[in-house]
């Protein structure tokens, strides 16, 4: 069926249901861009929460993902970026493919509807043309033939009426026939014009409209076979990027099920275990010996079992139990600077010494030396909160665990490994490219590539020496951690085993938290401090009062734990004086106090602080 045949008077129509149906492509168009536009931006939605949730580089999270469970949540992180980058696919193939096409073929649908419907008006007016000619030729072919009846019928009455002369009635037959051959004209023009329109009409309806027409209804035709085939094109879309998009699904489900719980667990150990060994059981104090004096003792007390209970009591509780004491006031206790204070600089410039001044460095004392200098200088307690708070950390980590200072050991030599070998590649590169300019001259100079090797070279025995240096402290740590058998490593924090049957009277040395060392309990007992007097000391917690201020002569480096770090001309509160060991307590802020040498300060003191 043609539009031409069934529909050859629906020209108006037929012009408002083309229009109709570019309407209907330009509002596809416009939901297809809608959908680009959504697409897009889940994509960017989606890429901005994995970026979100991303470990950042050397952060503390980085060491996290060790764990496979953290690692599974990388890998569906990461599986996510892919899944958005598959939406944007989406958005772009669907904007070239779909959005671009059909805005070109709308435009030259549009200009196709123009110059049909042009045509067509064209060939209506020229048919209007003709009809009016004809209604003008036949209007002349009736008027003439009216005029000419009423010219005979005068010229009939004037021949009939005897009254009138011969002159006026030839002159009115003479009328009558120019009116018949007037008549006779115009009906030959009519009937010229009648045919000539009879073959314009022809032609119109059946063939110029039919012609126009067939060309609207194949245009239409094509509109809606192009929107079909970008319907398919909107699904193919979709339909391509399902296999990568279950890729993505699959790798998370395939993290989910590659995390090991025990794995885990066992990371946990080996990253947080100290190496030292739960304390031992407490011997049983017999105080019933007392009761067994004789009368005649008149002394209130025995010195000797009296003494001994008490040492007992203050060294069993709170020796062997040193790790669950509170807040770790003991390892704060034990990394008192005890060692004289560093010599000042010989120069006041602190560049004329070739390392600039030293910290003190920690003595392995007796812990009942350390006791008992604790119970001599009682104010110097407080001043360990800056180690709460955080300090510098020393060069072989002797602040940690054995085990956890051994890990940190090897992680360092194996970083010194890494650099010595970039430079060893590195050094090799330059090495060809000196080879080669010393035979191409033209090439580059070989003496910037001479000096850089020797530069390169320096860095590696630098690099070196530290390598070996890490390597003896490893060595030492290594050597003080026992095996408890041939497959793991060291479980124990203990230094010596040799003496291992003599343990129940703790002989051997044991090494505290922070570095130092506990001797044998029988030295412990020396101490005489009641756990009711050790607890209310650590549990004071007000901070000490402003006494002075004091100004930096020298830099200074607090490298070890309850010690602070100063510059030259620097401000600071003074907070204890020295005691006569060389030392003074200073304050930088309400987080950061310690000690530094009396000689590399100057002091002013507050007189009224100082007596209050």
């Amino acid at each position: 069926m043609s539009w031409g045949t069934e529909l050859w008077d629906q020209f108006d129509n037929l012009e408002k249901h083309t229009q109709w149906g570019i309407e209907v492509l330009e509002k596809y168009i416009k939901f297809v861009k809608e959908r680009t536009e959504i697409e897009i931006n889940y994509a960017k939605q989606l890429r901005n929460l994995s970026k979100k949730y991303q470990t950042k580089k050397n952060s503390k999270e980085e060491d996290e993902f060790k764990y496979t469970s953290c690692k599974a949540f990388q890998t569906t992180l990461n599986e996510m970026n892919d899944y958005a980058g598959q939406h944007e696919l989406i958005s772009e193939n669907m904007s070239s493919q779909i959005t671009a096409e059909l805005t070109r073929f709308v435009q030259e649908l549009k200009q196709e509807r123009k110059s049909n419907f042009h045509e067509g008006r064209k060939a209506q007016q020229h048919i209007e043309t003709c009809w009016k000619q004809l209604e003008s030729s036949k209007r002349r072919f009736e008027r003439d033939c009216k005029e000419a009846d009423r010219a005979q019928q005068y010229f009939e009455k004037m021949d009939a009426d005897i009254n009138v002369t011969k002159a006026d009635v030839e002159k009115a037959r003479q009328q009558a026939q120019i009116r018949h051959q007037m008549a006779d004209d115009s009906k030959g023009d009519y009937s010229s014009v009648l045919q000539k329109f009879n073959c314009e009409q022809h032609d119109h309806y059946f063939t110029h409209i039919p012609s126009i027409y067939q060309k609207l209804q194949d245009m239409e035709e094509r509109r809606i076979g192009r929107l079909g085939e970008s319907l398919k094109t909107y699904a193919e879309i979709d339909r391509q990027v399902i296999p990568i998009i279950g890729k993505c699904l699959d790798e998370i489900t395939k993290s989910a099920e590659s995390i090991n719980q025990k794995q885990d667990s066992h990371m946990v150990i080996e990253a947080y275990k100290s190496g030292f060994e739960p304390p031992g059981d407490i011997d049983f104090e017999d105080f019933t010996q007392s009761i067994k004096r004789t009368v005649s003792d008149t002394s209130l007390t025995n010195p000797k079992t009296d003494g001994k209970s008490d040492l007992k009591l203050s060294s069993k509780s709170r020796g062997k139990l040193w790790p669950f004491i509170k807040k770790n006031k003991l390892m704060s206790l034990l990394t008192s600077p005890h060692q004289p204070p560093p010599p000042p600089p010989s120069s006041t410039s602190p560049s004329a010494l070739p390392n600039g001044p030293q910290s003190p460095k920690q003595q392995k004392e007796p812990l009942s030396h350390r006791f008992n200098d604790f119970m001599t200088s009682k104010p110097k307690m407080h001043c360990f909160r800056s180690l709460k708070r955080g300090g510098a950390t020393p060069e072989d980590f002797s602040n940690l665990p054995p085990e956890q200072r051994r890990k940190k050991l090897q992680q360092k030599v194996d970083e010194l490994n890494k650099d010595i070998q970039k430079e060893i590649d590195q050094r090799d590169a330059l090495t060809k490219m000196k080879d080669v300019y010393m035979k191409n001259p033209q090439m580059g100079d070989a003496a910037s590539v001479g000096q850089k090797l020797v530069e390169i070279g320096n860095n590696i025995e630098k690099l070196r020496l530290e390598v070996q240096k890490f390597e003896a402290w490893l060595a030492e740590v290594e050597g003080r951690l026992p095996v408890r058998n041939n497959s793991s490593r060291r479980q124990s924090g203990l230094y010596d085993t040799q003496n291992t049957q003599t343990a129940n009277n703790c002989a051997q040395d044991r090494e505290s938290p922070d570095g130092s060392y506990t001797e044998d309990h029988s030295q412990e007992t020396e101490v005489k401090v009641t756990p009711t007097e050790f607890d209310d000391d650590f549990d004071e917690e007000e901070p000490l009062p402003t006494i002075g201020t004091c100004k930096a002569l020298y830099p200074f480096d607090g490298e070890n734990e309850g010690t602070i770090s100063v510059t030259e001309g620097e401000i600071l509160s003074v907070i204890e004086e020295d005691k006569g060991d060389g030392w003074t307590r200073i304050r930088r802020s309400e987080e950061e106090e310690g000690y530094v040498p009396t000689s590399y300060i100057e002091v002013y003191l507050d007189r009224n602080a100082k007596d209050s």
